[in-house]
């Protein structure tokens, strides 16, 4: 099918004109999307990466509840440095090193996961205090610059002793490596660190907010206008689309994404091709995504009803 499609962003026009299973296909990739909030914090990263050597070097703690895109902007980053080589000298570097925090934050397993990224393979079997050497040793050769913690909050999960351990553990890389270190998690991040005030007078602290009515939010819906790939247009930014928007994902950035992933198939499978008030409102639509938090106090409220619950 051709057509103009003049209300679509030029690069999406294309899209628009391709055969339906083509465009959900099209609509179910991942694609990075430049937000004001996430610019800012590979701004932060970026910084940090030029930060010249000093013996206390800066920190950066990302945080926020789940969905808000922390795990996607270091991940953005890190693919914007991955591994090189240098053709004189055949040396491989990693200047930016991303690792996932394990299900227990032991020492051991953060030494492992740091290893397994930088698909080391000659481990030692010995002592914590033999692997940590490994690790910096590792690092150093590798050239790594800046080291990015994912997922920190879990270290909430284990002993107060794991946790003192693991927040040592970080404090002496970044002292002996001399580089700093980025964290990011949930809310629970902040408390993880702030358990060392030693360390967490380094760490600068980054949140990102769920989103809420106004302007910010307005240009986020018009992004959507223009980018999902619908041959008719859509206005998104009236306040009651907001509103709606707000009221079913509760601001959370993953949950906006995936909600109008899936409006736009729905209007394409439908044929309406546009995406309205009406189409958030529309009760034979599955919308798996929708927070199960905003179901839960649904829930509870019919419950209340039901069963006579006067809280």
């Amino acid at each position: 099918m051709s057509g103009s499609f003049d209300h679509l962003h030029p690069r999406v026009r294309e899209v628009a004109g391709k055969p339906d299973k083509e465009r959900i296909a099209w609509l179910q990739v991942d694609r990075w999307v430049k937000l004001d909030r996430s610019e800012a914090a590979l701004a932060q990263l970026e910084a940090l990466l030029a930060y010249p050597t000093r013996g206390r070097m800066p920190c950066l703690l990302i945080h926020g509840t789940t969905g808000m895109g922390k795990s996607e902007i270091l991940e953005r980053f890190h693919e914007r440095h991955p591994w090189s080589i240098d053709t004189k000298t055949g040396r491989e570097t990693l200047p930016v090193l991303l690792a996932e925090m394990p299900p227990e934050a032991t020492e051991i397993d953060f030494y492992e996961a740091i290893l397994d990224q930088l698909n080391y393979r000659q481990r030692s079997s010995g002592t914590a205090r033999e692997r940590r050497g490994q690790v910096i040793a590792v690092m150093a050769d590798a050239g790594v610059r800046v080291l990015m913690l994912d997922e920190i909050d879990k270290m909430l999960g284990s002993t107060p002793r794991q946790q003192k351990l693991f927040l040592n553990s970080i404090r002496y890389l970044t002292n002996q490596l001399r580089i700093p270190i980025v964290c990011a998690g949930a809310t629970g991040a902040r408390l993880a660190i702030r358990t060392d005030p030693n360390l967490a007078d380094r760490f600068a602290s980054f949140e990102l907010h769920h989103w809420q009515k106004g302007r910010a939010l307005k240009q986020l819906l018009a992004l959507f206008s223009m980018s999902l790939p619908l041959r008719k247009p859509s206005d998104l930014t009236t306040s009651e689309m907001q509103d709606e928007v707000i009221k079913m994902t509760a601001g959370v950035t993953g949950r906006i994404f995936r909600l109008f992933e899936a409006l736009a198939i729905a209007a394409i499978v439908s044929g309406r091709e546009q995406i309205d008030l009406g189409s958030l409102r529309d009760e034979y639509l599955l919308l798996p995504l929708v927070s199960m938090e905003v179901q839960k106090s649904e829930d509870h409220a019919v419950a209340g009803y039901l069963f006579g619950d006067a809280g």
